[in-house]
């Protein structure tokens, strides 16, 4: 019997896309160098302020948000300078590389792959003479589906009396965990487009704090598209120096109006993490476990491949069954994990729905009794009535 089978993304970004910002996009026919783009850019950057909650000057670029991390470091720092980087996963990775790049002499903490970061393990590098420049960090490692303590991190280097710059990749923690910027006296705070805002990939945003931007007249690494100085020149005059994403920057806004609507960001991370919390209940009540033994984040659940199960055989059954997209394991994690994510713009009755997906998936492979089959969709529906009880517990 053939059946309709309509695809669905639940991976950590590109993300579900929200209606409005797509119907905003594609009404898009403004030239960039005009009154009318320049008042949607000024209501943009405005709007990105608020959502982030900072008093700082906040960037729009057309972009990745690698594209956001490589101009922070190039803009901020020179070569030979010495960076911590701390990495716990494939992202953390990517700070490594990116740093090595440019010719910084890198201080790797590592942990393995899905802990968090906490402030007791940098302390011990925060000593004085330690000549860093900048410590790098993500706030939610999305390879591993953790939160690292980004505020106790932050306490931990300014208690030290250094001056380091505190460089945050919150591509996937914005939206979807509290991030402070202003209160932790973070100077870059990183964001995406494909994540928790809804919009297709394409734009980067970053807060700059002021001392970042006395930083900025030190640094001699060469810099041109993504010359931050040449960038906020043009950006508080409503321009951009180079042509920008326009049709994105027009459904980014329709995707923030949206957000302001929901209730802010607090809003739409508190959606992320009474998901989460529902994932992680109903992967329990299944027998399955969650990957590593870090803070679980909002953004995404990473679970365990069952033992004796290649993850690989999930993640192509929810597609190939129900249409269901969910995100492997990425490099040597490949086959051990699969990844569900809850940033953006979803809702319980779709993740219930991938849960009961889920459990077919795995009375299919074999691993699940057909008995047991509701366990994980229960241990979701008492989730829900226990936090429709208690609101405060959505923020799970």
């Amino acid at each position: 019997m053939s059946r309709l089978i309509k695809e669905r993304l639940f991976t950590p970004g590109p993300t579900a896309l929200l209606p409005q910002a797509m119907a905003a996009m594609a009404a898009m026919h403004q030239h960039h160098r005009t009154a009318e783009f320049r008042q949607l850019l000024r209501g943009t950057l405005d709007r990105l302020r608020a959502f982030l909650q900072t008093r700082q000057e906040v960037l729009l670029l057309s972009s990745s948000g690698t594209g956001a991390m490589e101009a922070a470091l190039a803009n901020l720092l020179s070569p030979g300078e010495r960076v911590l980087v701390l990495s716990a996963g494939k992202f953390g990775e990517r700070w490594e590389k990116m740093a090595a790049a440019f010719g910084l002499e890198v201080v790797q903490k590592r942990l393995p792959y899905g802990e968090s970061f906490q402030a007791a393990d940098i302390q011990p590098l925060l000593g004085a003479g330690n000549g860093l420049a900048a410590v790098l960090w993500q706030a939610t490692e999305s390879s591993t589906g953790v939160a690292h303590d980004t505020a106790s991190l932050a306490r931990a280097v300014r208690s030290a009396g250094s001056d380091a710059l505190l460089i945050v990749d919150g591509i996937t923690g914005i939206g979807t965990s509290e991030l402070d910027p202003d209160a932790w006296d973070l100077d870059v705070l990183i964001g995406g487009s494909q994540k928790a805002v809804m919009v297709p990939p394409g734009l980067a945003y970053l807060s700059v704090s002021e001392r970042a931007w006395k930083r900025m007249e030190k640094g001699v690494c060469p810099r041109f598209y993504f010359d931050l100085r040449r960038e906020r020149a043009a950006q508080a005059q409503g321009e951009t120096a180079f042509t920008p994403a326009t049709a994105l920057v027009a459904a980014l806004e329709a995707a923030l109006r949206y957000i302001e609507q929901l209730g802010g960001r607090p809003a739409l991370t508190a959606n992320a993490q009474f998901l989460a919390a529902t994932t992680r209940r109903a992967a329990q009540a299944l027998g399955l476990q969650r990957f590593g033994h870090g803070t679980p984040a909002g953004a995404l659940t990473a679970i365990s491949a069952p033992t004796g199960m290649d993850s690989s055989v999930i993640v192509k059954g929810l597609r190939q069954r129900f249409g269901a997209i969910v995100a492997n394991g990425q490099g040597e994690m490949k086959g051990q994990l699969f990844r569900i994510a809850h940033l953006g713009y979803y809702d319980f009755a779709e993740t219930i729905g991938l849960i009961a997906q889920l459990e077919l998936v795995l009375a299919e492979a074999g691993w699940l009794d057909p008995a047991k089959l509701g366990a994980g969709v229960r241990a979701a529906q008492e989730y829900w009535l226990q936090s429709a009880a208690q609101p405060a517990a959505a923020a799970v």
